[in-house]
């Protein structure tokens, strides 16, 4: 039997081309979705410059100015003194030197170089047996005088009797008178002699004239002094004087009471004060400089004679003032100007400024500024009204500078 095969239709499906088709569907799909994450990943990036450029760029922060405690100063409100320098040499305003009045050999010394004494403590002793010599001459000498005017006395009296009695003349009476008058001139001669010699007989013993220091010692024991010989040199180291040379164009400034401050070299900066006393009303030879005495009180006694030292002699001084560094003063707009500090920025504080002292470095503040108030000491680059600034922290602020006047120059 044979089997002949049917052709195959048209509208059937071939073997082969089915699975093509199928194949190229799902490349298809495939391409698809490669296409439509190809395009959100476009639209995702290109919105993203889009964004960026549509916001708006960061501001540039405004710089704080960090302050160092030099850079300020906090106002105080004090009297400002203007002072005016002056040098000169410690000396005594009492000394003397001690002499002998008489002559004598020097029995003893009590006292040496560098002892304190008192006015009218001994402090020699000369030999008084000449001296007590003279004392009995004299008492000698009064007593025959004594006797003399009691014998004239006595013929006085009886010549008056006589002449009641007209036994003698007028004349021979007189004569009696005169000579109770001669015999009572002697007397008193006599005693003066007599105490004179009292006088040399206590200058033996020989006292300190004011009480002081002992700064030299002329004599020893058993030296032969004559009268005027020096005996020792005192000194009253309780009042001194400073001797101070200014110049003349400066006295015009000077006054007396005025008020000095000085130092002494060999005491760790310690001031000693003082007040002008005289002024000296003509030149020193050889200068142009004149001598101003300023008294010193001395009451412990530190300071020496011919101790130099440097001060100030306060020519003016005005009242209780808000003070500022000459520093912090700025012209703007043809006035003075301070730059204070609030809530962390610089203002421009307008000032009225009084008396000012170049060797403080300060000016006092009229109008304008009030005590506690901190301001720029010093200009500073960069930092103008508006600015921040952060001052210092707490520990560090405590050093910064006050307007408080600095301790006289030495």
């Amino acid at each position: 039997m044979k089997i002949e095969s049917l052709p195959m239709s048209a509208d059937s499906p071939s073997p082969q081309r089915a699975p093509r088709r199928r194949t190229k569907a799902v490349a298809l799909t495939v391409l698809a979705l490669a296409l439509a994450g190809a395009g959100g990943y476009a639209l995702t990036h290109r919105a993203a410059p889009a964004a960026q450029a549509a916001a708006p760029a960061p501001q540039a922060k405004e710089p704080v100015h960090e302050l160092s405690p030099r850079d300020i100063a906090r106002v105080e409100a004090r009297p400002l003194a203007v002072t005016l320098p002056l040098t000169g040499s410690l000396t005594p305003l009492a000394q003397a030197t001690v002499k002998s009045k008489v002559s004598g050999i020097v029995l003893s010394t009590a006292v040496q170089e560098g002892m304190d004494v008192k006015a009218g403590q001994v402090i020699a002793q000369l030999d008084p047996a000449e001296a007590r010599a003279r004392v009995a001459q004299q008492q000698a000498m009064l007593a025959d005088a004594q006797a003399r005017l009691a014998l004239a006395r006595k013929n006085l009296n009886n010549s008056a009797s006589l002449l009641k009695q007209n036994f003698i003349a007028q004349n021979a009476y007189d004569t009696s008178a005169n000579a109770v008058d001669l015999a009572q001139a002697a007397v008193d001669a006599a005693r003066a002699q007599l105490d004179l010699a009292k006088i040399a007989l206590a200058d033996t013993t020989i006292h300190a004239p004011l009480s002081g220091v002992v700064s030299k010692r002329h004599a020893q024991a058993g030296e032969k002094l004559s009268p005027d010989s020096p005996v020792f040199s005192i000194v009253d180291l309780k009042h001194l004087t400073l001797d101070a040379q200014v110049p003349a164009s400066d006295i015009p400034r000077i006054r007396v009471g005025q008020d000095v401050q000085f130092r002494v070299d060999g005491f760790d900066g310690r001031t000693f004060d003082g007040k002008v006393a005289r002024i000296n009303p003509a030149t020193e030879t050889g200068s142009r400089a004149m001598i101003v005495y300023v008294d010193v009180a001395n009451p412990d006694g530190l300071l020496r004679a011919g101790m130099f030292a440097k001060g100030t002699v306060v020519t003016e001084k005005s009242a209780a003032h808000p003070l500022l560094p000459l520093g912090a003063v700025r012209q703007q707009d043809g006035r003075d100007v301070v730059y204070r500090i609030e809530d962390g920025k610089v203002v421009v504080q307008p000032v009225k400024l009084g008396l000012r002292s170049g060797d403080a470095g300060l000016v006092e503040a009229l109008e304008g500024a009030t005590a506690g108030m901190t301001v720029l000491a010093v200009p500073l680059d960069g930092v103008k009204p508006g600015s921040k600034v952060k001052l210092p922290d707490a520990a560090t602020a405590a050093s910064a500078p006050t307007t408080a006047a600095p301790a006289p120059k030495g």
